[in-house]
């Protein structure tokens, strides 16, 4: 244990945990953390706590992930300025399913691999509610529920807080105490943001059976503008499932974080060892310019999450796209399923004989840019090429602009790409 603790905290993967952690002697432990289905995909914030799962079972330790069909019929309050809209028995179920087959996917799953899967509706929907408040919530006082952070948060501003979504810490900590009790599991882990419904678990497991469990929660990963990664979080996230965020996209995301960003997502999310990720640090300082952090770690993500076959096409996306020589564009193939995840236009061929402007196709067709305007300051500043050539003006595009009468190329400034398909 004290072993894979202390590589946790090399890879700045400790936020916090509870006192005595580090003594525990059992060479095997069960550990589990748990996934509420509030959308029908995970995303690379979940990753985190999945990846600590995985050091622990590479390390010999008994993984459990919890999906969480009865809390998320409750939603978690945590970090939640406002009360959760309910979700429907149908979608959380759809949810589950999706987020299954995601972990299949990438994970080595019970029974054929060392990871279990289960959902804590199955031990929580024949409780009934006397018995709940009776034999659970007898241990657990108001004074302390209500002194978690997050719940002074809520009553101190004007929305509240329902009883609906105060009761999800005693609920989140029932399935510590039962899983303590039915699997004798002693470690739960979570983002940061989860610290106060860990610590209910594991007071009621020493209130009601006198026993020792402890807590570890992980860093959390946020946007641009500081604010958390959730499931039904507003703005972009990164997601798993392919639909939402293509490969493609998901292999620029690694590749475009900062240089102290890969120094830190290269211990996050790779398996690499130490003295490979200090090597790779060492190596990339020496020639930043050469990104040698952000590549590795896109590699080594975007094989781990959609496969060998996706990160090759992702590159290869990549590298027409970045070239600066249209004849990269003249070698794809009549399949332009490469161009998957990038924003098109798909028309047709007759309507594309009359011409199109450039702000038709990027606004009033598409809107991938904001406004006319933009265009404009755009193509002033000499910041918008088609087929890898610069234009001055409002160009109106033609049949005579299609690359093997197939399709037309748009960049804005460095990354960003637009593509118009012919069908």
């Amino acid at each position: 244990m004290k072993k894979i603790l202390n590589e946790l905290t090399w890879r700045g993967l400790i936020q916090n945990c509870t006192p005595g952690i580090f003594s525990i002697e059992n060479n095997k432990i069960t550990l589990y953390t748990g996934l509420d289905p509030t959308s029908d995909s995970l995303h690379i914030g979940n990753l985190i706590p999945i990846s600590i799962l995985i050091h622990f079972k590479n390390a010999g330790h008994n993984p459990l992930i919890i999906i969480g069909g009865a809390t998320a019929l409750i939603g978690d309050p945590s970090d939640k300025n406002t009360e959760r809209q309910l979700l429907d028995n149908n979608i959380i179920e759809y949810n589950i399913n999706s987020i299954k087959s995601q972990l299949y996917n990438f994970l080595d799953i019970y029974p054929n691999g060392r990871i279990k899967l289960l959902n804590n509706y199955d031990w929580i929907k024949n409780i009934s509610f006397l018995n709940f408040v009776r034999n659970i919530g007898k241990y657990i006082t108001i004074n302390y529920m209500i002194a978690k952070d997050y719940v002074k948060k809520r009553l101190n501003n004007c929305n509240g807080m329902s009883f609906t979504e105060f009761t999800y810490q005693l609920i989140q900590g029932y399935d510590f105490f039962y899983l303590y009790k039915t699997k004798n599991c002693l470690l739960q882990i979570g983002g940061s943001d989860q610290w106060g419904n860990i610590i209910t678990g594991i007071e009621l497991i020493k209130k009601k059976l006198s026993g020792i469990a402890y807590g570890l929660t992980v860093p959390l990963i946020t946007k641009n503008d500081g604010s958390k990664l959730g499931k039904t979080q507003k703005g972009t996230n990164i997601w798993l499932n392919p639909k939402r965020t293509s490969p493609y996209k998901f292999y620029q995301f690694w590749l475009n974080i900062s240089d102290n960003e890969a120094e830190k997502f290269i211990k996050y999310y790779t398996f690499l060892s130490k003295f490979e990720i200090e090597q790779l640090i060492i190596k990339h300082r020496q020639s930043p310019n050469k990104r040698l952090l952000q590549k590795k770690i896109a590699s080594e993500i975007t094989k781990w999450i959609h496969g060998n076959k996706a990160y090759e096409k992702a590159v290869n996306t990549s590298e027409i796209l970045f070239s600066k020589n249209i004849d990269e564009l003249k070698k794809i193939n009549k399949d332009l399923s490469i161009f998957n995840g990038v924003p098109h236009l798909e028309i047709n061929k007759e309507f594309l004989e009359k011409g199109i402007t450039i702000v038709d196709v990027l606004v009033t067709l598409s809107n991938f840019l904001s406004s006319k305007n933009a265009v404009y300051r755009l193509i002033h500043s000499k910041a918008i090429l088609v087929n890898k050539t610069i234009i001055y003006e409002n160009l109106c595009l033609t049949t005579h602009d299609l690359i093997d009468e197939r399709f037309i190329l748009i960049q804005i400034s460095k990354k960003k790409f637009f593509v118009i398909k012919v069908i």
